[in-house]
């Protein structure tokens, strides 16, 4: 792999994160690569402009903090290929990301400079919304970029906040779904906050969607799984009163009316995962991180 162009992305407001990006800068500088830092949170508008100005762009992103660090350079860097190589520092579970030692291991730029890695593609999801002005007939759109979910919820905080979502797969309506929200998540989300209803655990290379109720009202409700070609519309029921909040990786991105439309397919861009094992291992990550099998992974490592 080319490194001659680096991008480094640390986690906002964590000093542990900050003075890791400094001292990678500095070693990186000392073999003669050019690094430019960013800030995950105050510098993003400077990463966006970076990309949208169409400089050079990077031959690889490290990205040091915890996975919602990961997920935000994800949604900024899957459309232009670049590769993202991630270390947990200053984060907690990591479950996207290698262990913080690794970033300091011996011969770490080489061995990337010699393509000792594998890159494992991460299926990204896509929502357009379509806005529908109440005092006329004229509609906008906004699209937004997802690596693990979009979820639905209500935006009131005073009362209950319970909600009425209408979801269409294919161009049937499927059913109406009440109760405190919905998650439309990819397979790499699925350890995330789908996980947390009930719904089941995708391998990363298995390319479908998971349609998912947060606390439904209906006890027969259940988690599906769809074709990853599938198109999901979602539409809130009810007065204007009842606007729901769209959260991409559990960042607030936009307040939907009834009215208002969200159609979430696949994306045509995957996020460029670098793995420095070549033949990495997704279920000891699942043990790892999830702390599945406790006592098996104790006698491993003491035998």
């Amino acid at each position: 792999m080319n490194l001659d162009y680096i991008w480094i992305i640390y986690k906002s407001n964590n000093k542990i994160a900050h003075n890791e990006a400094i001292n990678s800068a500095n070693i990186l500088e000392s073999k003669g690569k050019k690094v430019l830092t960013f800030d995950s949170t105050k510098e993003t508008k400077k990463l966006v402009k970076n990309i949208q100005s169409k400089v050079r762009m990077a031959d690889l992103a490290v990205v040091l903090g915890g996975d919602g660090t990961v997920l935000g350079a994800a949604r900024h860097l899957a459309s232009h290929k670049v590769p993202i190589l991630s270390f947990n520092v200053g984060g907690t579970l990591g479950f996207l990301s290698h262990d913080k030692k690794l970033l300091n291991s011996k011969n770490l730029w080489e061995k990337i400079q010699q393509d000792h890695f594998a890159i494992q593609e991460r299926m990204m999801l896509q929502a357009n919304i379509n806005i529908q002005s109440i005092n006329s007939k004229i509609s906008t759109q906004k699209s937004f970029w997802a690596l693990n979910d979009f979820y639905f919820r209500s935006d009131r905080d005073e009362i209950s906040p319970t909600c009425s979502l209408e979801v269409e797969i294919d161009g049937e309506i499927v059913d109406t779904y009440k109760g405190d929200g919905l998650i439309v998540s990819s397979p790499t989300g699925s350890t995330a906050y789908a996980m947390a209803t009930g719904g089941p655990i995708l391998h990363p290379e298995i390319e479908a969607i998971i349609v998912s109720a947060i606390c439904p009202m209906s006890l027969s409700t259940r988690p599906l799984v769809v074709p990853a070609g599938s198109r999901i519309i979602i539409k809130p029921k009810g007065n204007q009163t009842r606007k729901v909040k769209l959260w991409q990786d559990g960042v607030s991105s936009h307040l939907l009316s009834p009215g208002d439309s969200c159609l979430i397919n696949k994306s045509k861009d995957n996020a460029q995962m670098l793995i420095l094992e070549q033949s990495a291992s997704y279920y000891k990550t699942l043990t790892q991180k999830l702390h599945w099998a406790g006592s098996l992974i104790k006698d491993s490592e003491s035998s």
